[in-house]
C-alpha cells in the first residue's frame, strides 16, 4: 500500500468520526481501545489491525474497500429498515441516476 492510501485512511477515519458527531474518546469506548489509538489510526501514525479495520467499517457503516480507498462508492445503510421502505429508496436512487447519467 502506498503512503497515500495510508494518508487517505487516516482521512476518512476522521472524517467520519465526525459526520457521526463521535468524539475520540466515544469511538474508543465503542470498540474497546484506547483514545490514543484512535488519535493514533486517524492521524496514520498507527495503522489498525484487519480486525479493527472491519469494526471500524461495522461502526461507521461503510466497507472496509471504502476505508482503504479501494472503492469511493458512497454506501446507503438500510438497516433497520422495511422492505418496503428499501424498496422506496432503492426506487429514488435509481430515478435519479436516471435523470441524470454519469
Amino acid at each position: 500500500m502506498d503512503e497515500n492510501k495510508l494518508y487517505d485512511l487516516g482521512q476518512r477515519l476522521r472524517e467520519l468520526r465526525k459526520s457521526k458527531r463521535l468524539t475520540q474518546k466515544q469511538v474508543a469506548e465503542r470498540l474497546h481501545i484506547s483514545a490514543s489509538a484512535v488519535s493514533g489510526y486517524e492521524g496514520n501514525v498507527k495503522t489498525p489491525s484487519v480486525d479493527m479495520l472491519v469494526e471500524l467499517a461495522r461502526l461507521y457503516n461503510v466497507s472496509t474497500d471504502y476505508l482503504l480507498g479501494v472503492d469511493n462508492r458512497a454506501v446507503v445503510c438500510v438497516e433497520g429498515l422495511t422492505a418496503r421502505e428499501v424498496s422506496l429508496i432503492e426506487g429514488t436512487i435509481e430515478h435519479f441516476i436516471r435523470k441524470n447519467p454519469v
